[in-house]
This record gives C-alpha cells, structure tokens and sequence, in this order.
C-alpha cells in the first residue's frame, strides 16, 4: 500500500484555503490542508478558520483528534458533556471514535490546527447536525 504522507521535508506555503464542504457544520468556513494523508495509519492535519458562530456538526474520529488552538475563542463539547470556551494555545484531545463538536462563539473567530490519523480509509466520521442552542 502506498503512502500519502511525504518521506521527507516539505514546506507547505500558506494561501491555498478552500471553503469547507456543505453539510458538516452550522455555516461554512475556510480551511488548508497541510498534510492530506489518504493510507491507514497516515496523519492528516488542516487549519480551520471558522467566522463567529459557526459549528461543527457532531462527529467523531476513528484514531481521536487534537486541535490546538491558534486564535479567536471557541467552544468544544463532547458527548453529552458540558461545554467549554477555549482560546489560543489551548490543547484538546477527543478520544478515538468520541462523539464531539467545536465552533466558533457568536462574537468571536475561531482559528485552529487540527490532526487525525487515518484508519479503513477514513479520518471522520460525521454524524448528525448542531440543532441544540449553545450558551
């Protein structure tokens, strides 16, 4: 099987961001894939810039996933758990196969780096739309 991921260094320039696909979250946002990955057991990485008020969809990922948060504030929640504000340079795992979201609040910007690796040919799974209010 071949592997997507690059054997050796690759600078990546910045500017080649594309609207997010239809149906995955509340409104659409830009995001830049930095390393796409495709092979189980690849990393896939992108940058997500999400305008105020928009949220993802519940979804989760087969092998978890890491944000890191560059700016702006945001909101995560999984499961059924309580909601929580996080801002740049905060760190948040979501388990392997966790149901969760994240978005943007309503006043502010939400800029983050997001890695998941793949796994029987997929990185995420999306499961249902963002009908609750949030606070």
């Amino acid at each position: 099987m071949t592997r997507h991921n690059l054997n050796s260094m690759t600078c990546r320039k910045a500017g080649e961001a594309m609207p997010s696909p239809e149906g995955i979250s509340s409104g659409r946002f830009w995001y830049e894939d930095l390393l796409p990955g495709g092979s189980d057991g690849d990393l896939a990485a992108i940058r997500a810039d999400l305008p105020p008020g928009v949220v993802t969809h519940w979804h989760s990922h087969p092998q978890g996933q890491l944000i890191y948060v560059l700016s702006g504030v945001g909101l995560v929640q999984a499961n059924d758990g309580p909601i929580r504000k996080v801002r740049a340079g905060d760190a948040i795992w979501f388990g392997p196969g966790e149901r969760h979201r994240h978005g943007a609040v309503e006043n502010s910007m939400f800029s983050y780096i997001s890695v998941q690796a793949w796994q029987d040919g997929r990185n995420v799974d999306w499961l249902d739309e963002e009908t609750e209010n949030r606070s």
